[in-house]
């Protein structure tokens, strides 16, 4: 099964466009205090993974308030717990009920179903695209050059897979996304939590 991700965006009024500046979203927290550090370095995005028990980084509902296809009613309680997106790494069931999902959907592709991307390109219910490795949560990159033959449009394009302090600018200037998407490129070196000194390098490298 595909991992998927559900984020809340910390900033309710933010308005994603081209034009923007980069946009930094941090993925798999697993406490209060971790979203703190997002807060603290002004981090546009927090990533919390439900409903997918493989995942070290699965949290529950209650503690959130990877989905492979989610079914419509995890989708409902996603919905119901205040989240601004939900991003789905699986196939996008087009049942009539499921096709009348409110939330707005990051559609993530990795390496190997980046062909199915026209597929998506025209779904209303798709704000932006996240691309990743071959493994989502591998912290393994990809050749960025994949990415040049994706059509540019006014939907967010977030870059993901492998990211860290020390190569994120790089990835910047070679795919130019609109944001950009980290795990366990901010984690402590034993993989357990979210590191505060990576998240500021991180953050820094961006902005410098």
């Amino acid at each position: 099964m595909n991992t998927q991700n559900i984020y809340n965006n910390k900033d309710k009024d933010i308005n994603i466009n081209t034009n923007s500046n980069t946009k930094i979203k941090i993925c798999g927290l697993t406490s209060p205090a971790e979203a703190r550090y997002l807060n603290e370095n002004h981090v546009d995005f927090a990533g919390m993974v439900l409903f997918f028990p493989k995942s070290k980084r699965n949290i529950s509902i209650e503690q959130a308030k990877e989905i492979v296809s989610p079914s419509i009613e995890q989708v409902r309680q996603i919905e119901a717990a205040g989240f601004n997106y939900i991003q789905i790494h699986g196939e996008i069931p087009e049942t009539e009920a499921e096709a009348a999902i409110a939330i707005p959907i990051l559609k993530a592709f990795n390496v190997s179903d980046m062909g199915s991307y026209e597929k998506y390109h025209n779904d209303s219910r798709i704000a932006g695209y996240v691309f990743d490795a071959i493994e989502p949560g591998s912290g393994k990159t990809f050749d960025w050059k994949l990415v040049d033959n994706i059509p540019r449009d006014e939907k967010l394009l977030l870059l993901a897979g492998g990211l860290n302090p020390d190569n994120v600018r790089m990835a910047i200037e070679a795919v130019h996304p609109n944001g950009v998407d980290v795990s366990s490129g901010v984690e402590n070196d034993d993989g357990v939590g979210k590191n505060p000194e990576k998240i500021h390098d991180f953050v820094a490298a961006i902005k410098s």
